[in-house]
């Protein structure tokens, strides 16, 4: 039988953590229900998908669309418009020629041939902060420094730009921290920087990944437009430093506060990279407001109808905790075998830089590991400050001893 939507009050999205570690405690229970209404910082009205199969059944129907610029979609934050451009299709057809000229850019063996370049970066980094003072600063020290460098050398933006990338990108995922004035600027001056960097690529190309996406466009008839080309580098920058900058903090927080594990991981380490997909499935640093979905036409999910017009949020994290598919997936198990989480979304937006955040994340964490066999936390987990108001809330300071 088809039910419509319920109706009560809706609780507040994101859903809050009882400890910096812990899941919140809505999503022990929440799978009950299929379709949970929530309201977004925002102060609009949505609808969660809180189960695995419904979630990815959702981001593979035609019916549902990214497009958020329609009329009374709901709107993430009230400031910020974040991932939203009227010029460019979230949707297939036009998505799907935009991602097939960026997947062939960005390829699995551009990113691998990554990998020894990720292990000197890294090298170096822990080289440096051996060698300073302590307590040392995790996110300083390694996560950011090592994720906006290698980003930077992958699409192939001048090192010394970084900081202002830093200050763009905070902006650039605001929920509440910043007002629509300040972000409207911050967003201004990154297309501008984009631009003129496109241009100085388009005349002196280089082997990276902006200049590839170049050739890519200029090659095929169905090719990015500028604006599109502009677009994309500004997203894959973004995206590509920020999200796994704040998933490395997050899992060596994870790693330090849990002395069995990181016993584990040092005397088996073959489990990198079970460890790595378990750490990504706990998702501890964000929500899923950036999976909010518009329903171009009435869809059904597990029984209950959604009526064209309605806002939707796939939940990655619901879904990362359904119990039909993660056996006890409250617990943290680096020996996890089989793990099919959806930390990355899954179909036709299927994040672009997978591969990338992996291979990352398995040079940091692996050597980290290796080399401090003393390294704990400074504070506990509990007391380390977040990133509130943001769309990503990493930990801003991971102080560290050894």
């Amino acid at each position: 039988m088809t039910t419509s939507p319920p109706n009560p009050t809706a609780c507040p999205y994101p859903f809050k953590r009882p400890s910096a570690l812990e899941q919140p405690a809505e999503l022990r229970t929440i799978h009950k229900d299929p379709v949970v209404p929530v309201t977004l910082p925002s102060g609009d009205r949505a609808l969660l998908i809180t189960r695995y199969a419904d979630m990815r059944a959702v981001l593979s129907d035609e019916r549902v669309s990214r497009d958020l610029t329609r009329p009374g979609t709901a709107r993430m934050t009230k400031d910020n418009v974040m991932f939203q451009d009227p010029v460019i299709s979230p949707d297939p057809p036009e998505h799907t020629r935009m991602r097939r000229l960026i997947t062939k850019a960005f390829t699995a063996r551009r990113v691998e041939q990554l990998r020894p370049r990720a292990e000197k970066v890294v090298a170096e980094l822990l080289d440096a902060m051996e060698a300073g003072p302590r307590p040392a600063d995790l996110n300083e020290a390694l996560a950011f420094p090592l994720t906006i460098r290698m980003t930077c050398e992958l699409l192939g933006v001048p090192l010394e730009d970084q900081n202002r990338f830093r200050v763009w990108t905070d902006h650039f995922l605001s929920v509440s921290r910043f007002t629509g004035e300040e972000i409207g600027r911050a967003r201004g001056e990154l297309i501008a920087y984009v631009q003129q960097l496109v241009a100085a690529k388009r005349d002196e190309p280089g082997d990276d990944l902006i200049s590839a996406m170049i050739t890519a466009q200029d090659d095929d008839a169905s090719g990015l437009t500028e604006y599109e080309l502009v677009y994309w580098t500004m997203l894959l920058l973004i995206a590509g430093y920020e999200t796994t900058a704040g998933q490395l903090g997050s899992s060596l927080v994870v790693m330090l506060s849990d002395p069995e594990a990181l016993a584990q991981l040092r005397g088996r380490p073959e489990l990198l990279p079970s460890a790595v997909e378990e750490l990504l499935r706990l998702q501890v640093m964000g929500s899923s407001l950036s999976m909010l979905r518009y329903v171009k036409e009435d869809i059904e999910v597990s029984g209950v109808r959604i009526p064209a017009g309605s806002s939707i949020v796939p939940s990655i994290e619901s879904a990362n905790m359904d119990p039909e598919v993660f056996s006890a997936p409250e617990t943290f198990d680096i020996t996890r075998q089989d793990n099919r989480h959806v930390t990355f979304s899954t179909g036709l937006h299927y994040c672009a830089g997978a591969a990338l955040a992996r291979m990352e994340l398995q040079v940091a964490l692996g050597e980290v590991v290796r080399r401090f066999t003393g390294l704990r936390l400074a504070a506990p987990a509990d007391e380390l400050p977040k990133n509130e108001g943001a769309l990503i809330q990493n930990f801003t300071e991971i102080p560290v001893h050894w």
